[in-house]
């Protein structure tokens, strides 16, 4: 867990914010005893997460895929190739909609813009030595043009099933 109490608070409003303004839908499956916080956020999308990952091509068309993500400082990270279609879609438009989904249990969703990460970024030496770490080896070395993207998140929302349970089967406390 790398998230500053700072990063902590703004991730919290932004939970609050996005499941208030949601719809009355949305509410009744995502109700106050399945909504995780910004906290138990970050305790449980430790590790690498398989991320569904939905850009838009130029003719509008939603097109999603399956990308390794990291949640660092309370938003997600993650990695492709340049060459990747969707390493294209997001430099023409970089709105993006980001689900990490575990079983029935835990959900995390997302939209906003993916924001292309550069070594100039505060955080892009922290952020390679953990992909380093995760994998074994710097992601930069596995092709020509890797890019990395941070989310920009104008909205998201954390479920579990069954939030007291999941958490304590995962050693978090609540």
């Amino acid at each position: 867990m790398l998230e500053t109490e700072d990063e902590l608070a703004a991730l919290q409003d932004l939970l609050d914010s996005s499941h208030a303004t949601s719809t009355e839908h949305l509410r009744g499956i995502i109700n106050d005893e399945r909504t995780l916080t910004a906290r138990d956020l970050a305790a449980l999308l430790t590790g690498m997460k398989v991320l569904s990952v939905a850009t838009v091509t130029a003719r509008g068309e939603p097109r999603i895929s399956a990308l390794d993500g990291h949640f660092l400082h309370a938003t997600w990270t993650f990695s492709t190739s340049g060459t990747a279609a969707k390493a294209k879609h997001l430099q023409s438009r970089p709105a993006v909609s980001v689900a990490h989904i575990d079983n029935e249990e835990l959900a995390a969703f997302s939209h906003g813009q993916a924001v292309t990460m550069h070594e100039r970024d505060p955080d892009w030496d922290e952020t390679l030595a953990h992909w380093t770490a995760h994998y074994g080896s710097s992601p930069l070395t596995w092709g020509d043009d890797i890019r990395f993207y941070r989310l920009q998140p104008h909205w998201m929302v954390g479920y579990a099933w069954k939030r007291s349970e999941l958490l304590a089967k995962r050693g978090i406390a609540p």
